[in-house]
Order: C-alpha cells, then sequence, then structure tokens
C-alpha cells in the first residue's frame, strides 16, 4: 500500500532546488529538506502556573534557553517525522491490512523521512500495535499473520530519534464508534497530565489529577455501562539521550511517589485505561528487547551472543529493538544468542503487556519538555 512513484524534490522541475512542501498522501520529502535552515515547528507552548508563572517573561531564562537551541531543535524534528510519518499510518491503516505490513510500511516512512543513519538519526524504538485486551508492547515478530479487523482497537506506539533527543508518542487506532467514548476518556487523561506536568510538580499529583478524569467516564460494552479504569501498573516516564526509560515515572493513579519533575527534563506523558482489571501482566511471545543502560562489561562464552551483541552495539545501542529489526539485518538464528545476551543481563525482555482476555484498552501519548521558560507538547498535531 502507498507505493507511489518517489516525487523529484521540488517536482524536479526547479534545477534541484528544494522542496518547499510535502508529498501527499504519501510523504516522500525527508523534513531536513522541508526546513533547511533547522527551523522546525515549534510544539504546543504552555506557561507554567502559580509560583512559575513568572518565569514566560524573566530575561535571563529566556538567555539561558539558548544554551538549548540545538537540543530543541533535534526533537522539534524528531516530532516533525512522528507526526508526518503516523498521519500517513492513519491513513494506511484499515481494516483487512496485515499488522506486519503495516508496521514495516510506517518503519520504512520513519527511516526515508528522518534519513535513518545510526546513531545520528532513526526510529527510537519497535513500533507498537498492541490490540484489544493487549495494551503494550506487542508488534509482529516474522511470519505473523495478524490482520487488522473492525472491531479492533490498536495502540500505535512509534518513536523517533535524532541525536539521542527521543520522540514517543502514541495513539489509539480504531474503526468501529462503540469506542468512541473510550478514545475520549484516554485522550481527556493524558491531556489532564499534559496540563498538570511542570517544573516543581509532584509526580504523585499528576497521577491523582489523570485517574479523577479517567475514572470519571464510562462505556457501553455490549450494553453494560462499565468504568474506565486507570491502568495502575503502567505510567509515564522521564527521557534521556538515547534513554527512553531514564529514571522518573509518572503515574496515572493517585498514591504514587513524592518526587518533583525538574527544570530541564524531557517527559513521556502517557495514560492508559482499560475495561478489564486495570492492572497488566506479561503474556504472549516476546519481540521487544532493549540492552540495559548502565551494564558494564560482560563475559560472555557463547559464540553467538558475542556476534548478537556486536550487532545490536552497532544498530541500536542502548535504544530498544525487535526481532524484526535482527532480520532485517540479515541475523539468521540469534534466538538462543539473544536469550544468553538476557539471561547475563546485558539485554532485558519486555513482553507484551495485557489485561484480561475480552476488555479493551486504549492509550494516548505525548513527548514534553520543561524549559525554564515554558512548557513545551514536542509531539502535538491537529490530530490529537
Amino acid at each position: 500500500s502507498g507505493a507511489s512513484k518517489k516525487k523529484k524534490k521540488g517536482g524536479g522541475g526547479g534545477g534541484g532546488v528544494l522542496a518547499t512542501e510535502q508529498t501527499w498522501p504519501v510523504p516522500t520529502v525527508p523534513i531536513q529538506d522541508l526546513f533547511p535552515k533547522g527551523d522546525f515547528p515549534v510544539g504546543e507552548l504552555c506557561d507554567y502556573q502559580g509560583l512559575n508563572a513568572y518565569r514566560s517573561t524573566k530575561a535571563e531564562l529566556k538567555e539561558q534557553e539558548k544554551l538549548h537551541v540545538e537540543e530543541y531543535k533535534e526533537l522539534r524534528e524528531a516530532a516533525e517525522v512522528h507526526r508526518t510519518a503516523r498521519k500517513y499510518l492513519q491513513s494506511i491503516a484499515k481494516p483487512g491490512e496485515k499488522m506486519i505490513d503495516l508496521c514495516e510500511s510506517l518503519e520504512n516512512k520513519v527511516r526515508e523521512l528522518i534519513r535513518d543513519d545510526f546513531p545520528g538519526r532513526g526510529i527510537a524504538f519497535p513500533t507498537g500495535c498492541s490490540r484489544n485486551h493487549i495494551a503494550a508492547h506487542w508488534t509482529p515478530n516474522a511470519g505473523d499473520k495478524t490482520v487488522l479487523e473492525y472491531d479492533d482497537i490498536v495502540k500505535f506506539d512509534f518513536g523517533t530519534q535524532v541525536n539521542g533527543r527521543i520522540i514517543d508518542c502514541a495513539f489509539t487506532h480504531y474503526f468501529n464508534p462503540k469506542y468512541d467514548v473510550m478514545a475520549q476518556a484516554v485522550k481527556d487523561a493524558t491531556n489532564t497530565g499534559i496540563k498538570e506536568a511542570g517544573i516543581d510538580v509532584r509526580l504523585c499529583d499528576i497521577g491523582a489529577a489523570v485517574q479523577e478524569v479517567m475514572e470519571s467516564y464510562e462505556v457501553d460494552v455490549d450494553g453494560k455501562m462499565l468504568p474506565v479504569k486507570s491502568i495502575r501498573n503502567l505510567n509515564g516516564h522521564s527521557i534521556g539521550p538515547y534513554q527512553i526509560h531514564a529514571g522518573k515515572s509518572v503515574p496515572i493513579v493517585k498514591g504514587g511517589d513524592q518526587t518533583k519533575m525538574e527544570e530541564g527534563e524531557l517527559y513521556a506523558i502517557e495514560t492508559f485505561g482499560s475495561t478489564g482489571k486495570g492492572i497488566v501482566h506479561e503474556d504472549l511471545e516476546c519481540s521487544h528487547y532493549m540492552k540495559n543502560f548502565d551494564v558494564g562489561h560482560v563475559p560472555l562464552r557463547m559464540a553467538k551472543a558475542k556476534e548478537l551483541l556486536g550487532v545490536i552495539d552497532r544498530s541500536f545501542g542502548t535504544l530498544a529493538f525487535c526481532r524484526r529489526y535482527l532480520d532485517r539485518l540479515g541475523c539468521k538464528q540469534y534466538l538462543l544468542g539473544l536469550k544468553n545476551l538476557c539471561d547475563s543481563g546485558l539485554v532485558q525482555p519486555y513482553p507484551p503487556l495485557v489485561d484480561v482476555k475480552g476488555s479493551w484498552t486504549a492509550q494516548y501519548e505525548h513527548t514534553l519538555i520543561l524549559r525554564p521558560t515554558q512548557k513545551e507538547v514536542l509531539s502535538r498535531g491537529d490530530d490529537y
């Protein structure tokens, strides 16, 4: 799907002039080429509240931000790639399509739009496309025949990175309008988390606000009104360079951590709602893996494991990957080596996270940065 011919830059007429606009319905112009000066679109800007309201006008804080312009540019480019790629995904994700084809179309599109070149730029983690009662960390492995169906409710969660600056952003995709209220509940909850986030805000206070909004909704499941529950063991998180989970968790239920958000931090604010138990457990075949960020040298006996670690270091570093990414690099019969790396503590497996069968789960997620003067919701688009 979407295999239209690549358009030449600038429609091919202007003697090698850079394109000034994206091609549609299939975007083919790398985002860098649309913004040759590096003036990528700024995210949604929000002034801080309360005791931090002074920040939006304080001159020395504006000066301080000038030290971070490169980081902001990198994040904004990654965000613009995300917005463009997800618009393309939304146009091709139709009932009857194979999940594996959708993932590969999206991932190839991200590589093209971002000018994939590890470690400088590329995909930040595998495309999650978890359906129905599966909430997170499901992507097809090779040979998977799963097809997107009309009654599915899918969480598309994918990431982009420029120089290790990661955009982690997700949405819920469905066709049957019976999921409208479910999606609205979670979108509202995520936007509440975004609104509450700020410098010196306690993480637990964000969780309490998110849960209150999420659980104010109920949905009609086959004529039965069920409450929407915040999935209590899933949360948002701080993000560091080449580190998707950088140590702080943003809960989506009350009673969490008193730790505060701080100036300069990057966060993925994500919420998950469920009509099931509101708690997930690991199940199904694993597809997602990631090298442990702070693990030192571990002596490995198995040749296959050593060889695979070399591939991981050269292709992903500490970014998450999936089995399909290894297949694509030509790795063969790597499962035993991969198990050895997991057993040795070098690599962590991240199996799918599921609620009870038959339940509905939904997710929305954005990445924001707590700039000294303002909060910037980097991944905000006109879609969500």
